[in-house]
């Protein structure tokens, strides 16, 4: 991997990333397909339309259903879903913060029943980087505890140090898989996890101790789980500085287009949410004078695009009142067509906030893209 930085405007970056599967322009947005699919009938093919360049799966879930060995007897995750770009696959830590009520963590890993049919199941670090292998991905990341953000800092401590030696065998577990005749990927990189809570200490202390590391890439995790925003850009503000300038930064699960226009400004490249996936199949999209909700009965009659100028495939094709009356119709199109649009505006906008760094003009883009989406339509 190489990671060169283009510009610098204030704290924010643009770079790009070299990786064996091509190369990410940044700041990037990933698009989720959980279990190697966009929910909403997206394909590959809509995603390489609309300006996709990473697609983030799920560790846990595609080990469980259908499971990460039948998927490297098919040649790896880019061959079984048809994608030929970069991917990103999470360790499953952040399933065993959900699975809260079905799981016990130990030093070795953790303890925890499948929630799909219950059966038992141990992941550890060294089970994580198996896994991950075996999905052939082009970046795995560290298993990690993702504690809540308002736990008992002295949980928080021992649960972050617990994450750092899990870091160190996920370490050591993924070159020893990397020298294997049969990796599918032997060039499969490895980002660490800054954990810590919303305790400005201990996140500063896991930021230095990770960075000595000399990791290929370095996420901040465990925001975007009940704090408040402006504590997680507290978070950024305190933690960012003490991770390597000269690598990657990731938020990860984040966010909100306003989050992520705040998050740029702070020095994160990587970003990853399900947000406009989900929205789009509740009706609900994003434009740049707001959110608009097309099941509203204002729309019924309204024959223009989503959004004026959007060269996404359902505002070049469609109405507003169509789409409306797809998903009145419980037409799987009216959700297929929203979810297209709002991973679309999501590409366009990260391309806007590269521009706009390679320009220096990136506080000006930044303040005028949060009014224009503040004053704009909000139903």
């Amino acid at each position: 991997m190489r990671y060169q930085l283009i510009t610098v405007d204030g704290r924010a970056k643009r770079a790009q990333v070299d990786t064996v599967h091509g190369t990410i322009q940044t700041p990037v947005f990933m698009n989720v397909g959980t279990v190697a699919a966009i929910k909403g009938a997206v394909s590959t093919d809509d995603l390489r339309e609309i300006g996709t360049q990473v697609e983030l799966s799920n560790t846990y879930h595609l080990h469980v259903r259908t499971g990460d060995k039948l998927i490297k007897q098919l040649g790896g995750l880019h061959k079984f879903m048809n994608w030929d770009r970069p991917i990103l696959t999470d360790s499953g830590g952040f399933q065993v913060f959900s699975l809260a009520g079905l799981r016990k963590i130990k030093e070795e890993g953790v303890y925890f029943s499948s929630h799909i049919d219950g059966r038992k199941i141990f992941m550890g670090p060294e089970e994580s980087m198996q896994i991950q292998s075996n999905l052939g991905s082009t970046i795995a990341m560290a298993f990690d505890e993702c504690p809540p953000s308002h736990a008992d800092t002295a949980y928080i401590r021992n649960s972050v140090d617990r994450t750092t030696r899990w870091l160190e065998r996920c370490k050591r577990e993924l070159e020893r898989l990397n020298a294997l005749q049969d990796t599918v990927n032997k060039e499969q990189l490895l980002f660490g996890i800054n954990q810590g809570g919303v305790v400005d200490e201990i996140r500063i202390e896991h930021a230095k101790t990770i960075a000595a590391m000399d990791l290929d890439g370095y996420a901040v995790g465990g925001l975007a789980v009940g704090e408040s925003h402006e504590e997680m850009y507290h978070v950024l503000d305190v933690t960012l500085p003490h991770l390597p300038q000269n690598k990657p930064t990731y938020l990860m699960g984040v966010g909100t287009p306003a989050n992520i226009l705040e998050a740029v400004d702070r020095g994160v490249d990587f970003f990853d949410c399900v947000y406009p996936s989900r929205n789009g199949r509740h009706s609900h999209v994003y434009t740049n004078q707001g959110k608009l909700n097309l099941l509203n009965q204002k729309y019924e009659l309204d024959s223009r695009p989503i959004e004026e100028g959007c060269g996404c495939p359902a505002c070049r094709s469609y109405s507003r009142a169509y789409i409306r009356h797809l998903f009145k119709a419980k037409e799987m199109l009216g959700m297929r067509l929203c979810v297209l649009h709002n991973l679309y505006f999501y590409n366009t906008m990260m391309g806007e906030i590269r521009h706009a760094i390679e320009e220096r003009r990136y506080a000006s883009y930044k303040a005028g893209k949060l009014k224009r989406m503040a004053e704009g339509a909000q139903d």
